[in-house]
């Protein structure tokens, strides 16, 4: 089996993830982000506490 045909049997069983972030005190899902705020998300880094 070749790599494209293992991407194409998993992409059937994808589903959408929804992704909250903490905004001001409350946690919203990005998708609902204006494109502004959505360019500063994608600028922010991530960390992975110990």
């Amino acid at each position: 089996m070749s790599k494209n045909e293992a991407l194409a049997m998993l992409n059937e069983k994808r589903q959408k993830c929804t992704v909250y972030t903490r905004v001001m005190g409350y946690h919203r899902p990005v998708e609902s982000f204006n494109v502004g705020k959505t360019g500063e998300h994608k600028q922010r880094k991530q960390f992975t506490e110990c």
